[in-house]
């Protein structure tokens, strides 16, 4: 996306050097588990999560400067994300990731279990050196909602009482809560205004959840080609997003497939075409915009700088990727 790279231009070096740092702080004894790590990371990614802490960095600093502290915060952000998307795809029983296979199917299920905890715990011995007990705190809670996500979400599959509410709870988990710790470290590194840092943590919140929707309209709306997997692959799994949740009322008999399970081989398709022909994903989208909105005030009371104007910019291109 070309609005997506001029916002990312100012530290467009900083992410080039977060890429070649993420597989030296990978290195694993074990040559495998370094290889399916090594895989992921290989891959690419949007590195939205590394970008923003980044921005977040130069916004609440007094030079717009961001310290080697913030740097390292930006790469474990993304290795705990890693981490989490090798788990999620072995639960998920996901082929694809990224348009490449999956680390449990280039290596093994165990393999994967293993690279995920690794990377898990590699972010927390990185994290353990910042030597900011407040960060520490922040970014290591996140791993927990990640756990509570998955928990939540195995426990709601294809079920039809699962209202928006808890969908909105188990997004939080699973893309919000990351963001949001994110946002807040890196404005503790900066500077020791609670107030800035607990801004910076609603602005990364409802980034989270904005982004987690557009994820979830993409799932329904995008190509195989764009998402690096097939269209309605989470819906298969039972995943009951925001965009279903608001097509439920418009049509029983999208409801009669998702109790169905998608038996037959034709059911997930008609399910996306009645989705696509009904208002919820226009009421995702809708919801989507909310959220960024409330993103956009929480950095009312950053100082005014180029920066600030950037994590603005940033949070308008959520909504693009999917207009």
């Amino acid at each position: 996306m070309v609005v997506v790279d001029s916002v990312f231009a100012p530290i467009e070096n900083d992410l080039l050097a977060l890429n070649r740092n993420l597989k030296n702080m990978i290195g694993a004894r074990h040559p495998v588990l370094y290889a399916a790590a090594e895989h992921l990371f290989t891959a690419g990614g949007k590195r939205l999560r590394p970008a923003i802490v980044l921005l977040c960095a130069k916004a609440s600093s007094e030079n717009s400067e961001i310290f080697s502290s913030q740097r390292r915060l930006a790469e474990i952000t993304e290795i705990i994300h890693t981490a989490s998307l090798v788990h999620d795809d072995v639960l998920d029983e996901c082929s694809t990731r990224r348009g490449i296979q999956t680390v449990h199917n280039v290596f093994s299920t165990k393999i994967a279990i293993l690279a995920g905890d690794f990377l898990f715990a590699q972010s927390s011995w990185y994290l353990a050196n910042l030597e900011n007990l407040q960060v520490v705190k922040v970014i290591s809670k996140v791993i927990t909602d990640f756990a509570e996500g998955e928990v939540r979400q195995g426990f709601v599959r294809f079920d039809l009482q699962y209202s928006i509410e808890e969908y909105i709870a188990k997004s939080f988990y699973k893309t919000g809560s990351l963001i949001a710790a994110g946002c807040q470290g890196a404005a503790m590194l900066s500077t020791s205004d609670a107030q800035i840092s607990n801004e910076l943590y609603m602005y990364g919140r409802y980034m989270g959840l904005a982004f987690q929707i557009v994820d979830d309209i993409l799932d329904i709306v995008g190509s195989t080609a764009y998402l690096g997997k097939p269209a309605g692959s989470d819906l298969l799994q039972g995943n009951l997003t925001a965009p279903v949740l608001f097509s439920l009322p418009e049509t029983f008999q999208l409801a009669e497939l998702i109790e169905k399970e998608f038996s037959d081989t034709d059911n997930l398709s008609y399910a996306l075409n009645l989705l696509n022909k009904g208002s919820g994903i226009q009421q995702a989208k809708d919801l989507a915009a909310e959220y960024l909105q409330a993103a956009i005030e929480c950095l009312n009371n950053l100082k005014d700088s180029s920066n600030k104007e950037l994590l603005k910019k940033l949070t308008l291109t959520v909504l693009e990727r999917i207009n």
